[in-house]
């Protein structure tokens, strides 16, 4: 299992008319901590784009506990679960500065070969950075 965590303040326009982190946004904050996960480890997308990978989303799922209010600092602790094959799963928790649990969530991506559109294995250079870790 691999484990990170990244922080994030929320900003003015990510908020709703309550005052609310609106929810949409949160797809965006998990982004950028998987994004922030795979850099933690010396792995980063712009090598999977260079490399003729793509890695769309497949399933995401988020369970909303409680708000996130402008100009919290949001940390966002991902998990990768498992060893990658031509998918990769990550599991995330968002705790706001009381270190209240505000959601957590799910995301399932494919590694996508930009050439033929058909999965493919995931690289062997993010295997190897990561067995170290299972």
């Amino acid at each position: 299992m691999y484990f990170s965590k990244i922080q994030i303040r929320v900003r003015y326009g990510e908020t709703d008319r309550m005052g609310y982190v609106y929810y949409g946004n949160y797809a965006e904050y998990f982004e950028v901590a998987r994004v922030e996960t795979l850099r933690n480890i010396g792995f980063n997308y712009k090598q999977l784009e260079e490399q003729g990978v793509m890695l769309p989303v497949l399933n995401y799922s988020v369970k909303y506990i409680r708000p996130a209010f402008y100009d919290d600092l949001l940390t966002i602790r991902t998990v990768i679960t498992k060893l990658p094959t031509a998918r990769i799963h990550f599991e995330y928790e968002i705790y706001n500065e009381k270190d209240e649990l505000i959601n957590t969530a799910e995301t399932t991506l494919v590694f996508i070969n930009r050439n033929s559109n058909r999965p493919c294995p995931a690289p062997p250079a993010l295997l190897e950075l990561l067995k170290i870790h299972f």
